[in-house]
């Protein structure tokens, strides 16, 4: 990872990168009560028999959240899945036009998991958890939260990107040095 991805700059970038910070503290907060709520969960039902019934369904929700929010820090970073092997060997030139294409792709993709996120959220406002009566809007938010997330995070890091590769011709070198 480059300095500059440790230090977010100034701009459309500098936002995102506060923003994925934020992110990642929210994803292990979430990463962290799930795992405290299974575990009460555990210790509930085969120690002292609370009958904690909701911890299964609570834990499910933050999981759901939390995996979801871990999209965008991976669009920030750029450590989506991606298939390096053919990509390395092509151009310069040629990697600065299929990565341009791929993040096209990628914020238009994301942009319609948004609009889509919204009508199932939308739609799951009559729906209701089944210990805690919780409208299911809560979970389902995940989706178009997390989705219009990483079409940000998408589109600061292809700015980003084209400042770096400026960098790396002026240099005399490629992104992949």
């Amino acid at each position: 990872m480059s300095e500059s991805r440790n230090l977010p700059a100034g701009g459309l970038y500098g936002l995102a990168g506060r923003l994925n910070r934020t992110l990642e503290v929210v994803c292990g907060l979430c990463m962290a009560a799930m795992v405290v709520i299974v575990w009460l969960g555990i210790f509930s039902r085969y120690t002292v028999d609370l009958g904690l019934t909701w911890t299964e369904e609570l834990s499910r929700y933050v999981m759901i959240w939390g995996a979801l929010l871990a999209v965008p820090i991976g669009a920030y970073r750029r450590e989506h899945i991606g298939l390096d092997l053919v990509f390395r060997h092509f151009s310069p030139s040629m990697q600065r036009t299929v990565r341009f294409v791929l993040d096209l792709i990628g914020v238009a993709f994301f942009l319609f998991l948004t609009w889509f996120g919204i009508g199932m959220t939308v739609k799951g406002a009559s729906q209701f958890a089944t210990i805690f009566h919780m409208s299911m809007a809560v979970p389902f938010a995940a989706v178009p939260v997390s989705s219009i997330l990483t079409a940000f995070m998408i589109l600061a890091s292809m700015g980003h990107a084209k400042h770096e590769a400026e960098e790396c011709s002026l240099a005399g070198g490629t992104l992949n040095d």
